[in-house]
């Protein structure tokens, strides 16, 4: 018999899937691996690991990229990539109001098997392993936005520079401010939205320092006023990986996902379609489509798994159209002037306009990379992406 592996979810708190969290051990880069930088702002994270977003609004500037373990490191924490997030431009003094963290969001309705807003709402723990030049107190943070926004930080010292430190943090739903989380307020809606982030901080302002190991329900509790200044330095490095989440007082070992799997969990959120070669006359096919209008291709492209929303497209300049030509006619490439796209659960139906009338109604036209190893076609319903939509597509 076959067992069916859910693409997302826990099967049972304890069991498969224990992490509640997706691509922990940065297996998968849809996005690229190369030092990318993280674009400032208050609003929007930048993402580069499928899954995970770093937030930078100050006045200095970060990169993140991945980095590969050597076998040392590989025998010290177990994991063979890491995120690390650099520090390529100062902000000595932040602001009341600036920061910078790392962040993954978890879908509500994975999280339903914490039981919180009941009497017996479970404890989770947050493990992790981290390494960094700047030794300190750095915090890391629950936030829970539905029902009641409560948000606790929690304090972690990197004692050693340079020197890979396994960290273990528990958070109760009790934790100095009563039992927030037995109440209603301390539900999480079984949805597709936001049910848990989990935040590293590594710069913080004052308007967003709180209390340690407290619950509190404004925005002030994003850490604590003890945060290191990452952004103090650019010399500064920050590494983080084998990062899980899980029910219960203690942390067990990193549960280790087949690859396969991991990609197939992230493909709910983010999928990038890309070419890998730049030989002459290389074209790498997206989908295929019917010339709809004189100007307009309608093509149909499927779901790899179900997508947690409704999601929205992006495209590089060597995406193109080719063919939409009678028999008989010179068949030549065009350029897309704008697109339309229509998601739903199974597949979504997309319509490039050429802004040309040039095409032949009814005949076969194929959406394609050209010549182009950096090309691109991105279907994202990400949280807090440049990209995503507010409308329901998916469940």
């Amino acid at each position: 018999m076959v067992q069916r592996i859910p693409a997302s979810g826990l099967t049972g708190i304890g069991g498969n899937f224990k992490n509640l969290l997706i691509n922990g051990d940065y297996l998968v880069w849809q996005r690229g691996t190369a030092a990318a930088t993280v674009t400032a702002s208050s609003t929007l994270g930048t993402y580069l690991a499928d899954r995970w977003q770093t937030w930078e609004f100050n006045d200095g500037t970060m990169t993140q990229e991945q980095s590969a373990l050597d076998n040392d490191d590989f025998e010290t924490t177990g994991q063979r990539n890491a995120l690390l997030v650099k520090c390529t431009g100062t902000d000595t003094s932040i602001s009341a109001a600036q920061f910078a963290f790392i962040s993954q969001i978890i879908e509500a309705q994975n999280c339903q098997g914490l039981k919180w807003g009941t009497d017996n709402a479970e404890h989770v723990t947050l493990s992790f392993w981290v390494k960094s030049n700047l030794t300190g107190t750095f915090t890391a943070v629950l936030r829970k936005p539905d029902q009641t926004f409560y948000y606790i930080p929690k304090e972690y010292t990197i004692n050693s520079a340079n020197t890979w430190e396994k960290k273990t943090i528990t958070y109760g739903p009790s934790d100095g401010n009563g039992d927030v989380l037995k109440t209603s307020g301390g539900a999480i809606d079984n949805n597709n939205g936001e049910g848990l982030w989990v935040q590293f901080s590594l710069s913080l302002g004052s308007n967003f320092h709180g209390t340690a190991g407290t619950w509190g329900n404004a925005a002030t509790s994003l850490g604590t006023s003890n945060q290191t200044n990452f952004m103090s330095s650019t010399s500064n490095n920050f590494y983080l990986t084998g990062v899980q989440l899980e029910a219960g007082s203690g942390a067990s070992d990193f549960e280790h996902l087949p690859r396969d799997v991991t990609e197939m969990r992230c493909l709910r959120y983010f999928v990038r379609q890309k070419s890998n070669d730049t030989a002459s006359n290389y074209y790498a096919a997206i989908c295929s489509g019917i010339v709809s209008g004189l100007s307009q291709v309608t093509a149909y492209a499927a779901n790899p798994v179900m997508p947690r929303t409704e999601r929205s497209v992006a495209y590089s300049s060597n995406v193109k159209i080719y063919g939409g030509r009678a028999e008989g006619s010179s068949l030549t490439n065009f350029d897309i002037t704008s697109m339309a796209f229509y998601d739903g659960t199974f597949g979504c139906m997309i319509q490039p306009d050429m802004g040309a009338n040039s095409l032949t109604l009814q005949q076969t036209a194929l959406l394609y990379f050209v010549n182009d190893a950096n090309a691109y076609f991105d279907f994202d319903c990400e949280y807090l992406s440049a990209g995503t939509r507010t409308a329901s597509g998916g469940s």
